[in-house]
């Protein structure tokens, strides 16, 4: 089945299953990112052992997370699930003081039909702690829509906009029939509604992208997350959102349906254009001219050449698995890539549209076809299609980078790019080393081999 987006760009879906880490493993970034809070996991061994697995974190390191296990009592009913979690939840306010306490759904609570969100509520009264619920389970199409599941819980949570001296200060100049100033010449900024941020970021990235925002005097109210539970921003009616990353778009929805704000609808800031597109979004919708970005964007790929040179003409591969997909792959288009297919989990085509636009523009630009997108891709027909392709670099799950390494085709995990820092122009070097790494020990291998046979 294929779905027609519009007539240049067509988005086919198969029906294979999906093969992704759990949803669970966004507790490893997140717990990081929200410093006062402390994330308790509801499931099984099972899940205690592939966090202990994935995260990689020793117990005397006192992280802020911690495992409830769910025993046979507990999946039989036998047991009293609200004492138990009140008895665990008593514990961490007393050892660890958080300022929030964050429930993760896993699948057995959802098989079990625990009423997390019912509890919460009653044991947040006895204990003074706001708890938080999120069912990140095993059903859902990629691992980084925990988060997104995450954030969709916490922005209801998020306090309601006040009427601000500025906001105050426009009406006293209308009743007074004075002209309103086109900035805030204390700081520089434009006259402009509340802007939020969303989207979980290194706090050295979420400064760059203030201030590249801050160049344009766009001024930043807050993000979600916050570094802090007690700083996040306010939202309502009037309030402007604009998200990060491509697997949020549950949070989005919230974000208009619940709290009223207005979406952006903007590519998301990975590679140096698609963070010039993402400026340029916010900046057209708060009526500021974008000052600067076409030279700022050419010296960022000026400085890019060693690592373009490396790339310009390899061929790659997406088989899907985090979502970052095509995001990814407009970027390496972008850079003179060749991309066969990109693969995704699941595709909010309204949350994504403007990215779609900015991945058809690229192709157009770089006159290249647009690449085959396939929606939930079964693997089974992906694999013969690697065969047929022969790409340089395919960029997939841990599940199938060693057979495919074993058939000579260049692997990378596609959960680096979860981790790594690629958001924003200023890391766009980052970004192109993780692509070229395996490119680069392929090539290195060719010249091993080949100086063997010499000698």
């Amino acid at each position: 089945m294929s779905v027609k987006i519009d007539e240049t760009l067509t988005v086919e879906c198969e029906t294979g299953n999906y093969h992704t880490f759990c949803p669970i493993s966004c507790v490893s970034w997140l717990y990081q990112k929200i410093e006062d809070s402390f994330f308790l996991v509801v499931g099984t061994k099972t899940c205690g052992y592939f966090l202990q697995n994935a995260l990689g974190v020793m117990i005397f390191a006192e992280p802020r997370y911690a495992m409830a296990e769910l025993e046979e009592g507990d999946i039989s009913a036998q047991l009293n699930d609200y004492e138990g979690l009140k008895r665990l939840c008593i514990r961490i306010r007393r050892d660890r003081d958080p300022s929030v306490i964050i429930w993760i759904g896993t699948c057995t609570t959802e098989i079990i039909k625990m009423d997390l969100e019912g509890m919460a509520p009653k044991l947040e009264w006895e204990i003074g702690i706001p708890i938080l619920v999120a069912r990140a389970n095993g059903l859902d199409y990629a691992f980084t829509q925990g988060e997104d599941t995450v954030l969709a819980a916490m922005a209801h949570r998020c306090p309601e906009p006040e009427i601000c001296l500025r906001e105050r200060e426009e009406m006293i100049q209308k009743v007074l029939a004075f002209p309103s100033r086109e900035k805030d010449e204390s700081h520089g900024y434009a006259n402009h509604p509340s802007l939020v941020l969303f989207g979980s970021l290194p706090s050295n990235v979420v400064s760059q992208l203030n201030l590249e925002l801050r160049r344009q005097s766009i001024k930043v109210s807050g993000w979600l997350p916050a570094q802090r539970y007690t700083d996040l921003p306010s939202l309502g009616d009037g309030v402007y959102v604009c998200g990060v990353n491509p697997f949020l778009s549950r949070t989005a929805t919230t974000l208009i349906r619940r709290e009223k704000c207005e979406l952006i609808g903007a590519p998301f800031p990975i590679g140096p254009d698609g963070t010039r597109a993402w400026i340029e979004k916010i900046c057209s919708v708060f009526g500021v001219e974008a000052r600067g970005l076409e030279e700022r964007e050419e010296r960022i790929w000026e400085s890019l050449k060693d690592y373009l040179d490396l790339v310009r003409g390899k061929s790659v591969f997406f088989m899907g698995d985090n979502l970052l997909e095509v995001s990814l792959a407009r970027f390496l288009i972008r850079c003179g890539m060749i991309v066969h297919e990109i693969g995704i989990p699941y595709m909010d085509k309204r949350y994504q549209a403007a990215e779609l636009a900015l991945l058809r523009d690229t192709c157009t630009r770089m006159c290249v076809p647009i690449p085959r997108i396939v929606e939930k891709p079964d693997n089974s027909n992906q694999i013969r299609r690697l065969r047929e392709l022969r790409p340089d670099l395919a960029i997939t799950g841990m599940a199938h980078a060693n057979p495919l390494e074993a058939r000579g085709i260049s692997t990378k995990w596609s959960v680096e790019f979860t981790f790594a820092q690629i958001h924003g122009s200023a890391n766009a070097r980052d970004l192109l080393e993780l692509v070229t790494r395996p490119l680069r020990r392929q090539r290195n291998l060719e010249h091993f081999g080949q100086n063997t046979l010499v000698k």
